[in-house]
């Protein structure tokens, strides 16, 4: 593996488990009434078009860190519609 795909995967890697305290943190306190409805719903937006270009141009780092992205920020996004105050 090349130094520049171990630094994109790591990069990858804080940027992706950046998003674990955040899903903890709603899950446990069942509520995503302070998660901006907004921000989630253009930012799963952005990643789904990261990995659309990770898929294009056959970048594994990019690849994987915007899947993994993608899943717990959509998960987020899921709470947030479901748990509506």
């Amino acid at each position: 593996m090349k130094e520049i795909q171990l630094l994109g995967l790591l990069a990858g890697s804080c940027t992706t488990a950046a998003f674990i305290p955040q899903v903890v943190k709603t899950w446990k306190s069942r509520s995503a009434k302070d998660l901006s409805l907004g921000m989630f719903s253009i930012f799963c937006t952005g990643v789904l078009l990261w990995l659309a270009y990770g898929i294009l141009i056959a970048d594994l780092p990019v690849i994987i860190a915007n899947t993994i992205t993608l899943v717990l920020a959509s998960f987020l996004l899921a709470l947030k519609l479901r748990w509506k105050h």
